[in-house]
């Protein structure tokens, strides 16, 4: 066949699949199947328990349910409280990698020993970087990403080892590497693919995350100090979200089947990557891009509604009636992520005299919600989500966009790495639930 012939019959495929493969919608609720493992409230079906974070959207009072400001929990403590309580020139991400890893709070010597451990593993095989990230680089630095960490099985002798201490060795291991598998797959495609400069910096293992994120990335290796805490903080705040979001329970499913740590880790990222999942605030960044070009004055309330108002009519920007970043599965008044970090926002933008976007931010924050309500009919509350403000931060760090889903990963592999060994200590069940077939019995006759 030649090539138009066969995406023609391609396509003649696919309308057959259509035809087979559709299930009637009165069917799902004829069997009460929660599809998406979420019931008609949008509430997630119960498939488990975990003792790593908590979720609280609402509460009850007089015997009613009533939502409430968003809470997020650490084992144990509120995530803003552990944020707050870092000295102002002190990072984080490696003491609370420690707290949910390990479940309680290191002291002055167990925070010091992690920190060392980080560092010391915070390095690639020898040529690894020149043998696989470099080959085939791509756009797509997830997959670029995955395509590394399954690499790296072929490097550890003990790979299959299924004991609870040598998953945990290996968790800390991509924790420390995902840093280098990011920047360095972002480089070798902007040098192989866009034709622009390649450098290849080393990390320093006295330096936290944060800073080896940004002085790898940067040509000069230089950051502010307000640079470095404003992504350090973003970090701490995507690392964990309970374990039903997508890429936690595929981190959950794939562990109970009894595979090892690198194929775990390799299925949450492409679960991450997923555009409903973590490649929101991309979509977050191009819908501001389309507003700035429709709206001329950012202070004018009037001109900003006007324009929201033709977005969720669907007769503006992608036309599927969204405004990104406004809205949550599981919060409704607000997302505690998003209230500890506009704070940080607010600080980055006044050293990078970005006041103006910001105020461009804060109107549709304010504006939006109201616009959902009368036109979706939603009155249970609409809120930003940590999404709406994260691009803008990454923006203004100067990570480019095909990074920032990579930066999400950077961060949740700490959360995904705590499921998996909860899952290896309390469950001896692989996951499986049930699906009824619906589907007609036929005779060849």
């Amino acid at each position: 066949m030649m090539k138009e012939q066969m995406n023609e019959y391609v396509s003649q495929l696919e309308g057959v699949c259509i035809k087979n493969d559709n299930i009637a919608p009165r069917l799902f609720e004829e069997y009460g199947v929660n599809q998406g493992l979420r019931d008609e409230n949008g509430k997630g079906v119960l498939t488990g328990l975990t003792n790593i974070s908590k979720i609280v959207s609402s509460k009850i009072v007089d015997n009613q349910k009533v939502s409430c400001d968003g809470e997020l929990w650490y084992r144990g403590y509120r995530v803003e409280d552990l944020i707050s309580h870092l000295g102002e020139n002190e990072f984080g991400f490696e003491k609370i990698a420690y707290l949910l890893l390990m479940g309680e709070m290191p002291d002055e010597r167990q925070e010091a020993d992690f920190k060392n451990l980080i560092g010391e593993y915070r390095m690639l095989p020898t040529n690894f970087t020149r043998d696989v990230i470099m080959k085939a680089p791509s756009e797509d630095i997830m997959n670029s990403m995955t395509r590394s960490i399954l690499t790296l099985a072929s490097y550890d002798k003990q790979a299959k080892n299924p004991s609870v201490g040598n998953s945990l060795r290996q968790c800390i291991q991509l924790i420390s590497e995902f840093p280098l598998l990011a920047v360095y797959g972002y480089n070798a495609y902007n040098h192989y693919e866009r034709n622009e400069s390649m450098y290849i910096h080393h990390p320093d293992p006295q330096l936290s995350t944060a800073e080896n994120i940004l002085m790898m990335m940067r040509p000069d290796q230089r950051y502010t100090a307000t640079e470095a805490k404003v992504l350090d903080t973003a970090l701490i705040l995507h690392m964990e979200h309970g374990g039903g979001n997508n890429s936690t329970f595929t981190t959950r499913v794939v562990t109970s089947s009894g595979s090892d740590t690198y194929s775990t880790m390799a299925a949450a990222m492409c679960s991450l990557k997923g555009p409903k999942h973590g490649g929101a605030n991309i979509k977050v960044m191009e819908m501001m891009d389309d507003i700035r070009r429709h709206v001329k004055d950012y202070s004018d309330q009037d001109e900003i509604e006007a324009y929201l108002r033709k977005i969720v009519d669907r007769e503006a920007f992608d036309k599927k009636g969204l405004i990104y970043g406004m809205g949550h599965a599981v919060y409704s008044i607000s997302d505690p992520r998003e209230r500890v970090f506009k704070e940080y926002v607010k600080q980055l933008a006044e050293e990078k005299q970005r006041q103006e976007d910001l105020a461009l931010y804060e109107n549709i924050e304010m504006i939006a919600p109201k616009v959902i309500a009368e036109k979706r009919h939603i009155f249970k509350g609409v809120s930003p989500n940590v999404d709406f403000y994260s691009g803008f931060v990454y923006d203004m760090l100067g990570i480019p966009v095909e990074l920032y889903t990579a930066m999400f990963a950077t961060a949740r592999i700490v959360g995904w790495s705590a499921h998996r060994i909860e899952e290896m200590i309390c469950a001896d069940k692989i996951i499986r639930p049930a699906y009824m077939s619906v589907m007609e019995e036929k005779s060849l006759d």
